[in-house]
Formats: structure tokens, C-alpha cells, sequence
């Protein structure tokens, strides 16, 4: 006989529709404001706006997030030795420095937004598999 569990309301479950339920329920307890911020750091860092033109190889359109901090910074530094990274630099493989706090600042709260919502998917994953592996027999367990 097979081995079947349940979970709430749900009986007689295989091992993946086991999992797929703990995994369901932790991704909806994972997700709540910080997944809406990492949304909105992404979509702020994204160049849809116009701007003026630019060097042939370079990202077309400005981001909000560029705007605003461009608007709020206005610190440079002697050197160009803050690290950045736009949609054209990251296809080629290649990091910007800049002076101004205000690009660095701008072209960084995508990425933010990126690891915000890297961090929930790890942790869903993370405690789907911790949570299964506790219910299940040891032949049913994720290792």
C-alpha cells in the first residue's frame, strides 16, 4: 500500500500532493508587504521613462528611481568608484563605476527589490521542505 497523508481538509494524498499543499500554504504565508517593496524597487528601476540620447550601447530610458534620487542626491565623489550595473551592462557582463551618489543610489534599488524577493522564494522553499520532511514517512522525504 501506498503511503497517503492528509492536510486540512485534504485526505489520502500522495507525497507531491503533499508537498504541493505545504508549499501553496507557505508561499501564501511568505508573501505580504515585502514581496509588494521588492515589486516596486524593481518596477522603479526600470528605464521607462524618456530621456535624452544617449551613446550607442547605453540603456535606453530613464528609471523613476534615477529621477528621484538624481533629484535628492546630489553628492559626488573625487573618484569613480561606486559599482553599477544597468540592463545593457548586465547583458555584456560589465560593472559602471560612477561618481555621483545619486546614480549609484538609483541604479541599486532594482536590484534590492531583486534580493527582497530571492530571499521569500528561498524561504518558501526552505520551509516547504522542512515542513513535508517532518510529516512524511523517511521513504517520502526530500533530502
Amino acid at each position: 500500500m501506498s503511503n497517503t497523508y492528509r492536510y486540512g481538509v485534504h485526505q489520502d494524498l500522495a507525497p507531491a500532493e503533499l508537498f504541493f499543499f505545504i508549499a501553496v500554504e507557505e508561499a501564501c504565508e511568505q508573501i505580504g508587504i515585502n514581496d509588494v517593496e521588492g515589486v516596486i524597487l524593481i518596477l522603479a528601476g526600470w528605464p521607462m521613462l524618456p530621456t535624452r540620447q544617449k551613446f550607442g550601447g547605453a540603456t535606453k530610458g530613464t528609471s523613476v528611481a534615477s529621477v528621484m534620487s538624481r533629484s535628492l542626491f546630489r553628492y559626488e565623489l573625487k573618484r569613480a568608484v561606486l559599482p553599477t550595473l544597468t540592463l545593457q551592462s548586465i547583458k555584456s557582463f560589465r560593472v559602471i563605476l560612477t561618481r555621483r551618489l545619486s546614480v549609484f543610489i538609483g541604479r541599486a534599488i532594482p536590484g534590492v527589490g531583486w534580493v527582497l524577493l530571492a530571499r521569500d522564494a528561498f524561504m518558501i522553499a526552505t520551509n516547504t521542505v522542512f515542513k513535508y520532511n517532518r510529516m512524511v514517512k523517511a521513504e517520502d522525504k526530500v533530502l
